[in-house]
């Protein structure tokens, strides 16, 4: 099993390896030895796979167990939900020295972190992520939060977990197109920060799942990317913006679709739209254009989007990236290398449109 240490305002590991979910139960009571209760917090495509697991793994380390399993799907990360969890916590009787699972894909972490963030002012919670994409990106950093009609993590909260539980054999189970939307956080990745994993994946011609050590291996890189620089700017006012590459447009066309179009679906899109920018701009070189969508396409990812630049530009002012009269848009200018340009409305409209 590996481990990677992220050390932000809180410092906690990442367990990443086949069978990881097998240590929880004698982690939790290592790290929390004052709990008595945990909320699993779970979807309905999840839970029946494996939330006895999980339970009966905190059983085994003498938690007594609820469960709070939502609808599946984006739209219903909203402030019903979370409401739901905190009923449920406060009808169990928790204390601040309970704790919240998180087993799910990223609008699970997502919610399950919020959900512990503002319960009681603060409990602990603990990652268990099986999509790809929550493991190399949702469940790590500590952003929680949940989607209003204006957009997407409008409300949300900064709130570290205790630790997180890479389990890389629950992502056997995932449908491909599911699998698939996870590569678009991975590909993002190595287009801004990890030239040595963009040429992993673009050695593995465009199939990472079927080689369990290759999987674990693009796994830990992710997370070891992405705790760099977490450790480096925890709440979001730097180089974490970086991760943001591709979001500002797909957070638009994910919001638009109504949250129906899943979200590494709709960065991929994002990405292709920012990098075709940046090539007519003449600040990206085609060849490495070229090399940055072919490596999206080889993955089976979209590279376009029938979208508006005015469209994007509009939405964009509404997401929660923007700051004063800016927007801090992030450009790819040379594979593993990202940059922040801040850009006001005009500005980004402009750079879309030349």
């Amino acid at each position: 099993m590996r481990t990677v240490n992220v050390r932000a305002s809180r410092e906690y590991n990442v367990l990443i390896g086949k069978d990881a979910v097998t240590a929880l139960g004698s982690e939790t009571a290592k790290l929390c030895p004052a709990a008595l209760k945990a909320l699993i917090v779970s979807e309905t495509n999840v839970a029946p796979l494996y939330l006895d697991k999980v339970r009966n793994s905190l059983e085994e380390a003498g938690l007594n167990v609820i469960d709070y399993v939502f609808e599946a799907g984006e739209q219903n990360k909203n402030i019903n939900e979370i409401a739901g969890m905190w009923n449920r916590m406060a009808e169990a009787g928790f204390t601040r020295t309970d704790l919240v699972i998180g087993l799910g894909g990223g609008v699970t972490t997502d919610m399950a972190g919020f959900a512990a963030s503002t319960f009681l002012r603060g409990i602990n919670v603990i990652q268990i992520p099986t999509s790809l994409l929550a493991m190399v990106d949702a469940s790590v950093g500590g952003k929680t939060g949940i989607d209003i009609p204006k957009g997407k993590n409008q409300v949300g909260a900064f709130w570290q977990p205790l630790l997180v539980v890479e389990d890389i054999s629950f992502l056997k189970t995932l449908p491909d197109e599911v699998f698939t939307e996870g590569m678009g956080e991975v590909i993002k990745h190595a287009f801004i920060m990890d030239t040595e994993l963009f040429d992993k994946l673009q050695n593995a011609g465009g199939n990472i799942r079927d080689d369990e050590d290759l999987l674990e291996e693009i796994v830990y890189m992710n997370v070891a990317d992405k705790a760099r620089v977490v450790n480096e700017d925890e709440n979001d006012n730097g180089l974490r913006q970086t991760l943001n590459f591709g979001h500002t447009a797909g957070h638009v066309i994910e919001r638009d679709s109504g949250y129906t179009k899943p979200h590494g679906i709709c960065v991929a899109k994002g990405m292709g739209i920012i990098i075709d920018a940046c090539v007519r701009a003449g600040t990206l070189d085609e060849n490495e254009a070229k090399k940055m969508k072919d490596l999206l396409k080889l993955y089976k990812l979209p590279t376009e989007d029938e979208i508006t630049p005015e469209q994007i530009v509009s939405g964009a002012m509404n997401d929660k990236k923007k700051r004063g009269d800016t927007l801090s848009v992030i450009l790819v200018n040379k594979i593993g290398k990202a940059e922040i340009r801040k850009m006001t409305a005009e500005e980004f409209l402009k750079f879309l449109s030349v």
